[in-house]
């Protein structure tokens, strides 16, 4: 009986190693499974970073242009508001050179017409019994 129970007791130490053996290899297994996921989720992580960065960037990218294109929108308008407002001056100053100049020497007539590209000038001067006509377009320079 004695021998019996070492064979029953050493077949028990036996199969806890076994199972032990099973049970560590299974937990093994698994720790390697959750650390592939842990490494792959790391990726994706890093990846849905990378993209919120690269959109937040174009997006700021594109506020900063249109911040740009409205600046030069306004200052174009405001200089094109000053070149009236001159443009309206060299007439009014114009018309009084004319007026003064011509009063007492004879008459000036004359019409013009300013395009983006040139001016066309067409005068008629009188001075007593003579006549002078000018016509010219005289083009503006253009800045490609």
């Amino acid at each position: 009986m004695g021998t019996l129970r070492l064979r029953v007791k050493a077949a028990i130490k036996i199969q806890a190693w076994w199972r032990g053996t099973l049970v560590r290899r299974t937990l093994l297994h698994a720790a390697l499974r959750a650390w592939i996921i842990q490494c792959w989720w790391r990726q994706v992580l890093v990846r849905l970073l990378y993209q919120r960065r690269r959109a937040s960037l174009e997006l700021f990218a594109g506020q900063i242009w249109a911040v740009v294109r409205l600046q030069s929108w306004i200052r174009m308008w405001l200089i094109r508001l000053r070149y009236c407002r001159l443009l309206n001056a060299v007439r009014v100053i114009q018309l009084y050179w004319r007026w003064h100049s011509c009063h007492s020497r004879g008459f000036l007539h004359g019409t013009y017409e300013l395009t983006s590209s040139q001016l066309s000038l067409e005068l008629n001067i009188f001075l007593g019994s003579q006549i002078c006509q000018i016509k010219n377009c005289i083009p503006f320079p253009i800045k490609n």
